[in-house]
C-alpha cells in the first residue's frame, strides 16, 4: 500500500466483477440459472441478453437484474408484471444457492471457480508508482472479500461493497472509497480513475464529476472476457462503454500501467 510520506499522483478505484475476476461463469451463469428456474425452464438468457439489459445502465445489482429479466419474459407472453407474484427474497435465495452454494458458511458454488483478471504484483506496481488504490463493487462484502483477501491475499483493502452504498450508477460508493483513501494524507484534488466493465460504472463516474467538478474523474472501460470471443462483439461493447463516458477501453485491467495512468492525467 501507499506510504503516508509517499507522493500520490492518482487514485485508482476498481470495480471487481468483470475487472478483477471473470464472472461470466459465475454471477452471469447464476443470473441465467435463476431466470430459467423462475420461468419454469421456458427462458434462459444468453450472456448477450444480459449485456443488453446491463447496457441500460441501471441493472448493476444481479438479483434485481434476474428479477427484471423474469418480468420481461412474462411481459413478452402478454402478462402484466403487477399481476405476477414474484418473491424477490426467493429469487435472491435461489441465486445465492448457485453462486455461493447451498451452505452459506462453506462456499462451494460458482464463486469458487472464477478466473482472476489481475495479480497482486500489479497492485504492488501501482503502489510503487505512487498510485493509491481501492475497490468499489456492487458485490456483497463477503463475495468481494473472497476474491480480495482469500484469492489475492490482500490485508484489509479499502473496499466499499453492496452493503455500504446505494447501487451504481449512484456515485455514493465511489466517493466513499475515495474518501477512505484520502485519509492517507492524499491531496483532496488528486485525480480519480474508476475502472469498470459496465455502462453503470461509466455513469457512476459522470455523476461523481457532476457532484465534485473540481476533481478530475476518469472512467476507464474494461472489456469482460465473455465479450472478447469475437472482434465484432468486442468492438460493439467497447463503443458502448465509450458512449457511456469511458475515456479509454482496455481488454485487461493490467494494461492500465502507471505510465498509461500518467497519459490519462
Amino acid at each position: 500500500m501507499i506510504q503516508q510520506s509517499q507522493l500520490v499522483s492518482a487514485i485508482v478505484v476498481f470495480d471487481i466483477d468483470g475487472v478483477v475476476r471473470d464472472v461470466s461463469g459465475s454471477y452471469r451463469r447464476a443470473i441465467a440459472d435463476t431466470v430459467e428456474y423462475f420461468t419454469q425452464g421456458a427462458y434462459r438468457p444468453s450472456l448477450a441478453d444480459i449485456d443488453v439489459l446491463k447496457s441500460e445502465g441501471v441493472w448493476n445489482n444481479d438479483w434485481e437484474a434476474s428479477q427484471e429479466l423474469i418480468y420481461r419474459y412474462f411481459e413478452a407472453q402478454g402478462q402484466q408484471r403487477n399481476s405476477l407474484e414474484l418473491d424477490y427474497h426467493a429469487i435472491v435465495t435461489f441465486f445465492q444457492s448457485r453462486y455461493r452454494g447451498p451452505d452459506p458458511e462453506n462456499w462451494t458454488g460458482y464463486i469458487c471457480n472464477e478466473p482472476l483478471l489481475l495479480q497482486r504484483s500489479y497492485l504492488e506496481e501501482l503502489s510503487a508508482g505512487g498510485i493509491a488504490w481501492g475497490f468499489f463493487s456492487g458485490a456483497t462484502r463477503g463475495s468481494a472479500n473472497y476474491v480480495l483477501e482469500k484469492r489475492l491475499s490482500l490485508q484489509s483493502p479499502v473496499l466499499v461493497a453492496m452493503e455500504d452504498a446505494p447501487s451504481k450508477p449512484d456515485p455514493t460508493g465511489l466517493i466513499a472509497t475515495v474518501q477512505q483513501l484520502i485519509r492517507y494524507e492524499i491531496d483532496r484534488l488528486t485525480p480519480v480513475v474508476y475502472m469498470g466493465d459496465t455502462v453503470a460504472d461509466m455513469y457512476t463516474v459522470e455523476k461523481a464529476r457532476s457532484l465534485y467538478p473540481n476533481r478530475t474523474w476518469i472512467g476507464v472501460g474494461i472489456l469482460p472476457p465473455h465479450v472478447q470471443e469475437s472482434p465484432q462483439r468486442c468492438d460493439a461493447y467497447a463503443e458502448t462503454l465509450k458512449i457511456a463516458g469511458a475515456k479509454v477501453v482496455f481488454s485487461n485491467v493490467q494494461e492500465l500501467t502507471p505510465a498509461e495512468i500518467q497519459k490519462l492525467l
